[in-house]
């Protein structure tokens, strides 16, 4: 997800419905048990309460948390959901809190078993080798060393904040980031293994785009969608 979801605040909640049916499809629970992992945000109370809120009447809610750590064997406990949603925040601290506790290696584990993984913002961005990230700072920089689940490069809110879409596109021109997608608030990249199936959007306006380089300069392509909902 670019943005969207519970954790941005009033939603129509279309996002969030669909991860869960893919979690219910793939699972065949109808109360699928959802993880929440809120490195990110730094294991914020507040986002935790958010999601137990927002899932506990239609699933079975979860969370691993890193900075109070309660669970001793971080594969396993991930091995055993049927959905892992990862939140926003800082990536670069994300994912460097993840290779010191292993979650980078259990993440992999948990996708090549066919759990689904899903996420917003940092939580989206985590799964591609590079993207745009404001880990340090107010200004928007390249960041590289992401799970790499996925090949080439992601920007989120790509049309909820200003510095976004032209930085992405300046720096897959120049060369210093590969190639990759730029995804709105309220639309989502569905990914079947490294294949992209799918953009689901939770609102008419939504969109997302395959940035490439192309002479120098970024050929951005809009990518066909589907509002969920409708």
């Amino acid at each position: 997800m670019g943005g969207g979801g519970f954790s941005m605040g009033p939603d129509n909640g279309l996002l969030d419905e669909f991860v869960l049916d893919v979690a219910r499809a793939r699972s065949g629970r109808e109360r699928p048990r959802i993880c929440w992992v809120g490195t990110a945000g730094a294991d914020s109370d507040r986002d935790l309460l958010a999601f137990h809120l927002a899932f506990a009447d239609r699933a079975v809610p979860r969370h691993l948390g890193l900075f109070a750590q309660t669970v001793s064997d971080v594969e396993a406990y991930l091995l055993d959901q049927d959905l892992i949603y990862v939140g926003g925040g800082n990536t670069a601290n994300m994912l460097a809190l993840w290779k010191l506790h292993g979650v980078d290696r259990a993440m992999r584990s948990a996708w090549e078993a066919g759990i689904v993984l899903a996420g917003m913002s940092a939580g989206a961005i985590c799964w591609f080798e590079s993207c745009t990230t404001d880990s340090f700072g107010p200004e928007l920089r390249p960041l590289d060393g992401g799970l790499a689940f996925l090949e080439g490069s992601l920007c989120p809110h790509y049309d909820g904040e200003p510095q976004r879409r032209p930085l992405f596109q300046r720096l897959v021109a120049e060369g210093r980031l590969s190639a990759g997608y730029g995804v709105d608030d309220g639309a989502a990249l569905v990914f079947d293994g490294t294949d992209l199936r799918e953009v689901v959007t939770s609102r008419p306006d939504a969109a997302a785009y395959r940035v490439e380089a192309n002479d120098g300069k970024a050929r951005e392509t809009r990518l066909p969608v589907r509002q969920l909902g409708g």
